[in-house]
């Protein structure tokens, strides 16, 4: 991608625009012109949300495959939306360049492979376009760092867009943790615990993307074609976000509070291998049955905060289970777990019995989700897409700070090359990098707490 020296030879010219793009409290913005990089089954899930709306314009799509951005295509025309202009296929792996040169375009949803999100988003503010990124950030650690100096150069708006801090008993749960529920937080879990195995091997054909082969890489298709690979360079949590960003809202994490250390601890792997020999379009003699895996098929990863507390995350993608994101919240007033939909409050709930959280869910649900709920429905995830892109939307109209702001896309997404840092290194524990610089003591909580985003 020569993403240094594209970067270098752009940024003088980017950086005068982006400082006077986008000045915070400047007056509100009526529609956004937004553009699409990657237009995947992600980014083709994303669509709905984003054309349901009436300030938003899709001026321009990009991708490196025809057949998606022809699916994209058909799925805009269904809508009656104006064409946008389209950039790519066949393979073009620069086109996104052209797009990003185009005027007219105030903000850009990158929806690539992970490998190309710093490139992409740090090129992106420097041509003053705001970013709404998919998980993760970057991939190695100093990915990370180039991305929160290039959005500090420019002040471009950027945003992770983490869904799953919009789901509705995650923030009905932050409800309860600033209404002190559990008294003081003391310990959280989460993971993305999720059978991928059927997303890292298809046949290839783009009609059958999920489960129907035991190929990957340049015989695979959609995720197949690079999410794979991952697990076979990589050993390490992978996927934080999901996790992490709910817990890092309930700990107040930049927001007066910081990650301190973390180290992580992998299984060996086996699930890959023995999804690929027992597939029927697999087996023994497969080409793919060789291939040796590096990422452990559970990763365990402990995270310590500067205000005490401890939070365990776990990334278990490779072996048959039901999806769960494991979450536990425990303080010193009693605690909640996401698998059970179960809660306890001392003094409340029956002495050393768990409770069913719906009621707690009722009477804690946030207004995000009172306000809006009929127009998430139908939504992907549950809804949760609708909220993260309202609440991108919803920011840059206003002009206002991203509710995932910079700091916690850059410390949620790293934690990835730390915990593989960790791994190699004998499971060592590392000081986790203080991303805002200290800025982290004075900042204030800000996430949905007027309920518009």
């Amino acid at each position: 991608m020569h993403r240094r020296t594209f970067l270098k030879s752009s940024a003088a010219g980017a950086l005068v625009m982006a400082t006077t793009s986008w000045p915070l409290g400047a007056r509100t913005r009526d529609r956004i012109r937004v553009a699409m990089i990657g237009t995947g089954l992600r980014g083709q899930s994303q669509l709905g949300p984003l054309l349901s709306r009436d300030d938003v314009e899709l001026v321009a799509i990009c991708d490196t495959q025809q057949v998606m951005l022809d699916k994209t295509l058909a799925i805009i025309e269904k809508t009656g939306r104006r064409k946008p202009k389209v950039y790519g296929g066949n393979g073009d792996v620069r086109a996104w360049k052209a797009l990003l040169a185009q005027k007219g375009i105030d903000a850009v949803f990158i929806v690539t492979p992970w490998e190309w999100h710093a490139s992409m988003s740090i090129a992106a503010m420097q041509a003053g376009i705001a970013v709404g990124c998919e998980v993760v950030a970057g991939i190695t650690l100093q990915d990370h760092w180039d991305v929160l100096r290039a959005q500090q150069r420019t002040g471009t708006p950027y945003m992770l867009l983490e869904n799953v801090c919009y789901r509705r008993d995650v923030l009905a749960v932050l409800q309860m943790v600033r209404a002190g529920l559990f008294g003081e937080l003391v310990h959280m879990q989460a993971g993305y615990q999720h059978d991928l195995r059927a997303v890292k091997f298809n046949s290839g054909n783009p009609n059958e993307p999920y489960g129907s082969g035991a190929e990957f890489g340049d015989k695979g298709f959609s995720e197949a074609q690079w999410r794979t690979q991952h697990s076979i360079d990589r050993n390490g949590e992978l996927y934080p976000s999901h996790g992490i960003g709910p817990c890092a809202m309930y700990a107040n994490i930049h927001r007066g509070n910081r990650f301190t250390h973390i180290n992580a601890f992998a299984s060996k792997a086996r699930g890959l291998h023995e999804y690929i020999v027992e597939h029927p379009k697999g087996g023994a003699n497969h080409p793919n049955a060789g291939v040796k895996f590096k990422l452990g098929d559970v990763v365990t990863t402990t995270l310590r905060c500067e205000n005490g507390e401890t939070i365990l995350l776990q990334h278990d993608t490779s072996l048959p289970r039901p999806y769960s994101l494991g979450f536990r919240v425990q303080g010193t007033d009693g605690l909640w777990m996401d698998v059970n939909k179960s809660i306890h409050v001392e003094g409340k709930s029956p002495a050393h019995k768990w409770e069913q959280a719906q009621k707690y869910y009722d009477e804690y649900d946030h207004p995000l989700w009172r306000n809006y709920a009929a127009k998430a429905a139908g939504a992907g995830h549950g809804g949760m897409d609708w909220f993260v892109i309202h609440a991108f939307i919803e920011a840059l109209k206003a002009n206002t700070p991203m509710p995932i702001d910079i700091y916690d896309a850059v410390a949620w997404s790293a934690i990835t090359p730390l915990s593989e840092q960790s791994i190699a290194e004998d499971y060592k524990t590392l000081a986790f990098p203080d991303f805002t610089e200290g800025k982290w003591k004075d900042r204030k909580p800000i996430f949905a707490l007027d309920g518009r985003y």
